[in-house]
């Protein structure tokens, strides 16, 4: 399970040793974060948050905690070094203390699913893989491309079913089907950590969602291969290079195609920027598919919980390259920049977008890989 804690420079922190059972990655807002997911978002640096996060760097804790809680006193609320003084905590082995600090976090930003991954890195340390897999789940909630948070709920799956089928092996020895499966699971992270049993794999570098490629476009580029066959005839062979030509002209898009998703994507910025939510709601098409498995009335009302009580949002839009599926279909790439009230990140975003009589609507939305 993965515990995210890299900056902008690179930095990993390490995750508490009794839960390296699990893969980690330990999430840092501000300079020592490079969110998504995803939630993934970059928080903007400031030096306070660059001197706590060379302080944590250094291994100077004390120091770091020192720094934190003297910015906190006079910025309560602030969810940047609120989620560095957890990150202190947890490398400090003050696991409580990081809980509460996390768990606090997650009930002032929900909207934020970096808290929610830390607290199933802290539960999984202390085996309470239940509450690992719940706040895990909510993480995936708020952010369903968070792809951290997708695999440490595999491996916290994996841990509680190797805790089940040990528990069979227990109560009925003769049982010939469940040593084989709970050995497959032993062996499938064996050899990551060398300790038969142990689920831990190593610690991946914490690039954010943001940093993330996007979704490349269908991989048609892989069609040269059927060129390499012998060419028969001039009838049979003409066909070929067709993929490869459709390779060529996918990052491109018409003139008329490019302007008019341009214009979509820019109008569903300025709605969501001026608050109107009813035009925001609107850039979205009937066929679009709301992530986590909600109903569109659930995800709407979400929608308008988190937008409409805002005193002011803004989302400038960068780096934007389009890409044409068909003369219907288009898919959007970019740099999104958020700031509101509560909150200033940046993530990369796609939107998938089908056009609909005389305008371009969203189908599918996501944030970083």
């Amino acid at each position: 399970m993965r515990h995210s804690a890299k900056s902008q420079s690179g930095f990993n922190t390490a995750a508490p040793s009794n839960a390296r059972t699990l893969r980690l990655r330990h999430a840092v807002l501000g300079v020592a974060m490079a969110l998504l997911a995803g939630t993934s978002t970059v928080w903007a640096q400031s030096d306070e948050y660059a001197e706590v996060n060379r302080l944590v760097r250094a291994g100077q804790y004390n120091e770091a905690m020192y720094k934190a809680d003297q910015y906190l006193a006079s910025k309560p609320r602030d969810p940047q070094m609120r989620f560095l003084k957890g990150v202190i905590q947890t490398e400090s082995g003050k696991s409580a203390e990081a809980i509460t600090t996390f768990a606090k976090l997650t009930e002032d930003y929900p909207e934020l699913p970096e808290p929610y991954n830390n607290l199933a890195v802290l539960y999984a340390g202390q085996s309470q893989f239940d509450k690992a897999r719940a706040a895990l789940e909510m993480a995936i909630r708020t952010n369903p491309s968070y792809a951290t948070a997708h695999e440490n709920l595999g491996d916290v799956y994996a841990k509680l079913a190797s805790q089940a089928y040990s528990k069979a092996l227990q109560l009925d020895a003769g049982n010939t089907a469940v040593a084989p499966k709970l050995s497959l699971i032993r062996n499938l992270f064996a050899g990551n950590t060398g300790k038969a049993g142990a689920l831990a794999a190593p610690v991946a570098a914490a690039t954010a969602p943001a940093v993330a490629p996007a979704r490349p476009p269908a991989p048609v580029a892989a069609a040269p291969a059927p060129a390499a066959a012998p060419a028969p005839t001039a009838s049979t062979a003409a066909p070929a290079p067709a993929p490869a030509s459709a390779a060529a002209a996918a990052p491109s898009v018409g003139g008329d195609t490019q302007r008019e998703v341009e214009a979509a994507v820019a109008a569903w910025a300025k709605a969501w920027s001026s608050r109107n939510v009813a035009s925001y709601l609107a850039a979205y098409g009937p066929g679009f598919t709301p992530p986590g498995g909600q109903s569109r009335a659930a995800w709407e009302a979400e929608r308008r919980a988190r937008i409409e009580p805002r005193s002011r949002i803004g989302v400038e839009v960068s780096e934007l390259t389009i890409t044409a599926v068909d003369a219907n279909r288009a898919t959007a790439r970019f740099r999104q920049e958020y700031a509101s009230d509560t909150l200033n990140v940046t993530s990369r975003k796609t939107l998938d977008l089908v056009k609909s009589g005389n305008r371009w609507l969203i189908v599918r939305e996501s944030t970083g890989s």
